[in-house]
């Protein structure tokens, strides 16, 4: 008996874990938000102070609220260490480059495959994890706690979530006026508050089944056909899909280092007024490919087919080929190919292979499509690796590190900023040159030929102390949603088409975005559809009838 009333005296009540646990959350966990909070112009001075203090207070009342209403008894400790982990993982990635937390975040991380996993793995990580989640963990599962009557467990728990909400209603109304103003004027905050961010941004990826219809999927495009001109000889069109690539890295666009010499031996025009429909992978490449524009598709109730299909229904033979971690459902009814696994390749080497692979073979995979569907056209769309961060140096073979010294870590924050710069400026010249390669292929082709490529988004390396990408849009800098686009024409499609290249001199500084991808392609390929709109496309204007 004397043992067990020892025990009992050491044991903690089950409020207090709660209490501290979450204490600790709102300090360290939480300094990505309080650095930039502090930072404000607005919140300075002694009302500055107490608008911190009355914040910090309502975040910790409203955290540890939460985990009394998830951590009933035994569930408490599993709730608790769920929490620590989720805000030891997302201040790590917060701090380390810039990002935060929200739906599309967390759409890219299930996303993800083991090889972009292993790219963010490093020594930092491992430390930032071992004090903001290993220590914690191990304090929470070794304190013993008190055993409590259902009775008073039940009043305990709902004392402790009054309380809590009573303490966020009167901190709100004692700061309301100024955090109404700084919530409003600085969006980026609310994503910033740990580990809440990570919690409703889950919460709104698992929603998506009750607020969007994901099993079905709505025909489009059905009154699809092709409209050539008499005589026309089937278009060869090949789409590729940069992958991280910002608009402004472009010697051709202007970018005062030379990261494009192949690129400016051809003739091309690189448009340089794009927008992306997104910030990540996850958000563009659907988007780009939809026919319903970056607003639209974001409030979609359905999903629907895409670009390819009605290209597909059109008749044209359409290939996927990815060097990439998939088409995030875009090529789910074409034929496609994946070059990721080769090992045999003399592109491929370190676990992974270089853009240039896709293009072997290339020939031989367009043979294996139908007869019927080639002889109206092919259509190819190369899903490049490209400047996939965020370790740059795996993205370019030896010879196209010009520039140096280059980063050679995947925590860029160890690298000085020139050094990252370098690092993704050597992916852009190998892209140039990929795209070089590209252009050449398709003069030995003996159809009309056109390459467009288009990045998906672009990236931030290091301004304002922001890397990689994934933002939210409404508070994206322009590194991460201004990508290039450019197009190359055979002679015989220009002529063929009645389209001079030329003329597209005149768009590359007019504003355009991602929605003209759709219905431009279709032009392209000389689809007529309902759904095509003339306005949108990027090549319309130039056509001679």
């Amino acid at each position: 008996m004397t043992l067990k009333r020892s025990s009992s005296a050491r044991a903690t009540h089950p409020l207090w874990l709660s209490l501290l646990t979450t204490l600790w959350l709102i300090t360290l966990p939480n300094w990505p938000l309080w650095r930039q909070v502090t930072a404000l112009p607005e919140v300075q001075g002694v009302r500055g102070a107490l608008f911190t203090a009355g914040m910090g207070v309502a975040i910790w009342a409203l955290i540890h609220m939460l985990t009394l209403l998830l951590g009933w008894a035994r569930l408490l400790k599993p709730v608790l260490s769920l929490l620590v982990i989720s805000a030891a993982s997302g201040a790590y990635f917060m701090l380390s480059y810039g990002i935060v937390i929200d739906a599309s975040m967390i759409t890219n991380v299930l996303q993800t495959d083991p090889r972009e996993a292993a790219d963010l793995l490093n020594w930092r990580m491992a430390l930032a994890l071992l004090i903001l989640a290993v220590l914690p963990l191990w304090l929470i599962w070794r304190t013993p706690l008190k055993r409590l009557g259902w009775k008073r467990a039940l009043f305990t728990q709902l004392g402790g979530i009054a309380v809590s909400a009573l303490v966020v209603v009167l901190c709100l109304m004692a700061i309301f006026q100024d955090f109404a103003s700084i919530m409003r004027n600085h969006t980026q905050l609310r994503y910033l508050i740990n580990p809440l961010n990570s919690l409703y941004a889950v919460a709104s990826v698992a929603s998506h089944p009750f607020r969007r219809d994901e099993k079905t999927i709505v025909p489009i495009g059905q009154d699809a056909t092709q409209q050539l001109p008499a005589n026309a000889k089937p278009p060869l069109i090949v789409l590729v899909l940069g992958e991280t690539a910002r608009m402004a890295n472009f010697g051709i666009n202007g970018y005062e280092r030379a990261t494009t010499p192949r690129l400016a031996q051809e003739k091309v025009v690189s448009l340089r007024g794009v927008t992306s429909c997104g910030t990540s992978t996850a958000a563009s490449v659907p988007c780009m490919f939809s026919h319903l524009g970056r607003e639209d598709f974001d409030s979609r109730k359905h999903n629907y087919e895409n670009l390819l299909d009605v290209l597909q229904r059109a008749g044209l033979a359409v290939l996927w080929v990815d060097n990439q971690s998939g088409c995030k459902g875009v090529c789910d009814r074409v034929h496609s190919a994946s070059t990721t696994t080769l090992k045999d390749s003399p592109w491929c080497d370190g676990g992974e292979c270089h853009d240039e692979v896709m293009l072997d073979k290339l020939g031989e995979r367009i043979a294996q499509l139908p007869a019927e569907q080639r002889a109206k056209g092919v259509v190819i769309v190369m899903h490049q690796m490209g400047s996939h961060g965020p370790a740059y140096y795996k993205r370019t073979p030896a010879a196209f590190k010009k520039f140096a010294p280059e980063c050679q870590s995947n925590a860029l924050q160890d690298c000085e900023r020139q050094q990252v710069v370098n690092a993704f400026d050597n992916t852009i010249l190998y892209t140039d040159h990929f795209l070089g390669q590209t252009i050449n292929w398709l003069k030995h082709q003996s159809q009309p030929a056109v390459m467009m490529y288009v990045s998906d988004h672009g990236e931030s390396l290091g301004e304002n102390n922001i890397y990689l990408h994934g933002l939210p849009y409404r508070v994206a800098p322009q590194e991460q949603i201004r990508v290039p686009w450019i197009t190359w024409m055979s002679d015989s499609y220009q002529q063929q088409q009645r389209l001079p290249l030329e003329c597209l001199r005149s768009k590359v500084e007019q504003a355009l975005t991602h929605d003209a991808y759709f219905h431009s392609v279709l032009g392209l390929a000389g689809v007529n559809t309902s759904l095509y709109q003339r306005e949108l496309d990027v090549y319309a204007g130039c056509r001679r009838s």
